[in-house]
């Protein structure tokens, strides 16, 4: 765990919606999730069409396909001048945003140009960076049978958008989270896994020098992860069953093998394998600058054991396991935090105070709740603030303990007044939606707009128990659900999957949107699923609810 030095503030108003949680079986089907779109088509080489610029092997060039508008790429620095001199310049492959691939080796750039790869259906690069990127792998006289050249960084994400089983290279300043970037042999120059220095990566080219050169020490991260429940099957995994306050953190990677059927509602379950790395989620949970996730209920110094049921409460000595995880701040704002009272309340945050779990969106009054917390990290300031749409029975008043109930008025007042703080990135976690659901209501969305054009910068939404919809709205992304992610819903599919993320920022600018599907095994600990492992069924479901909602 990276702990930043924090400052914590309190915002300026009092607070008080929408909706409502538990922890159940729904009493209706879940719907229905559409299938996301191809992973690309064959790309139509053109015979005799014009060599790569500056190459002594001509070689036909595909024709880049027609493809929707979308938002260009951010850059992590000053674009390079014509004038500017060459330099060593770190080159990234990319991959579109919604892939849930990880790495890729040299012989996948060579397959992808000669039109051989089984993962990949073409190379695509910037048309006046083509030359010494070929170079730079090695395949400046190789046959250039898939190769699409476009004008910019920008052109690039549009075509990977709509050309999805292409794989791409960019320099590492030109890299923005409207694409995916990829390890290259097993070394990543973004994320938490990020190599110290340029000097460490492993793939340069000589190209004109970036103003601003890019470093991967201006970077920081954050892991954001969904709703923390440690009653019922989680108490009995870890405390009845002796597994251990750490066991829920500690998975590695899984397989989905098949189905069975059926649970009592008559729905099929995954089947899975274990692959080992275990301990894989805890390292980018403890290994980003700044680590998040909703708290779903109480830890009075009286708890109760709930085997079923949708009251929790949840024993202490579980939140170690939290800390030791790396989570430097957990949401409160939810509608169980009052399960066991305003008393409740107030040891839950004297619990977590004594860990130094920072922790935000309820208190002793309605000032309290509403405060954002306030990190310093890679030289900017964060504010963080919870938030509940769902329980207005427990949301704090004047002179009442309890949560920071999400309404727009108070929200929109205190995203202002974090800026006007001197907060430089505003994150709202909110608790809001309609269970079992992964796409957003219109009111929803129309407060999430509303929450950007007042400041904030990412939305990170739980609650609803799916890995649900996400939307960019003026370049900021919103996650309406990140779904289950210590939790015992075993009774559905989709229940047992989540979402973690995985942020990483240049200064105040997000540059990356890593997004890691997950299953939970045992009733209680997340897993990492790739993309062929499973993880398409995951990211399927979120991005079959987003469709129009995302240029990515």
């Amino acid at each position: 765990m990276k702990r930043a030095s924090i400052l914590v503030v309190l915002a300026l108003l009092a607070g008080a919606g929408v909706l409502a949680c538990g922890g159940g079986p729904p009493g209706e089907s879940p719907v229905a999730t559409p299938s996301s779109a191809a992973t690309g088509a064959p790309i139509t080489v053109v015979p005799g069409a014009s060599e790569v610029p500056g190459s002594s092997a001509p070689g036909p060039v595909a024709a880049a396909t027609p493809t929707p508008t979308v938002s260009p790429t951010p850059t992590n620095s000053a674009a390079p001048s014509p004038a500017a001199g060459l330099a060593d310049v770190p080159i990234v492959p990319v991959v579109q945003f919604r892939s849930a691939l990880e790495n890729v080796l040299p012989a996948d750039a060579a397959t992808a140009l000669a039109g051989t790869s089984s993962r990949f259906s073409g190379l695509l690069l910037v048309r006046a960076e083509a030359p010494a990127i070929l170079a730079a792998l090695g395949l400046a006289q190789a046959p250039r049978t898939s190769l699409t050249l476009v004008a910019d960084a920008g052109a690039l994400a549009t075509a990977l958008a709509a050309n999805r089983g292409r794989l791409g290279f960019l320099r590492a300043d030109a890299v923005g989270p409207a694409v995916r970037a990829l390890a290259w042999r097993g070394s990543a120059l973004f994320g938490v896994d990020r190599v110290a220095s340029v000097a460490a990566w492993p793939l340069t080219a000589r190209l004109p020098a970036a103003a601003h050169p890019f470093s991967p020490s201006r970077l920081w991260t954050v892991a954001a992860a969904g709703d923390i429940m440690l009653d019922r099957g989680v108490y009995r995994e870890t405390i009845l069953r002796g597994r251990g306050v750490d066991f829920p953190f500690g998975g590695g990677r899984a397989a989905i093998t098949g189905h069975r059927c059926c649970t009592s509602f008559g729905w099929p379950i995954p089947l899975t394998r274990r692959l080992g790395n275990a301990g894989a989620v805890r390292e980018i949970v403890a290994g980003a600058d700044l680590a998040f996730a909703n708290n779903e209920g109480p830890a009075p110094v009286n708890a109760s054991y709930h085997t079923s049921g949708t009251v929790f409460t949840f024993d202490q000595r579980l939140l170690a396991g939290v800390d030791r995880a790396g989570f430097d701040w957990v949401s409160l704002a939810n509608n169980h935090i009052g399960d066991a009272g305003s008393k409740g309340v107030l040891e839950t945050i004297a619990a977590l105070d004594r860990l130094g779990i920072r922790h935000g969106g309820a208190g002793r009054n309605a000032t309290a709740a509403r405060a954002p917390s306030i990190f310093a990290v890679g030289g900017v300031k964060v504010a963080v603030l919870g938030r509940d749409a769902i329980a207005a029975r427990y949301w704090a008043g004047a002179s009442k303990v309890g949560s920071a109930g999400l309404v727009r008025d108070q929200v929109v007042a205190d995203i202002r007044a974090a800026k006007a703080a001197g907060a430089d990135v505003v994150i709202v976690y909110p608790h809001w939606g309609v269970e079992y659901h992964a796409t957003p209501t219109a009111g929803q969305r129309a407060l999430a707009k509303a929450m950007i054009d007042a400041g904030a910068d990412l939305i990170i939404g739980n609650h609803v128990h799916w890995a649900a919809a996400m939307e960019v709205y003026k370049g900021k992304p919103i996650w309406y659900g990140l779904g289950n992610f210590v939790f015992d819903q075993t009774w559905s599919e989709q229940t047992q999957q989540g979402l973690l993320l995985e942020l990483t920022f240049s200064g105040k600018t997000l540059v990356q949107a890593r997004i890691h599907p997950l299953e939970i095994l045992d009733s209680s600990q997340p897993n990492l699923l790739d993309s062929a492992g499973g993880g398409t069924v995951v990211m399927d479901q979120v991005f079959g609810a987003s469709k129009g909602l995302l240029p990515w």
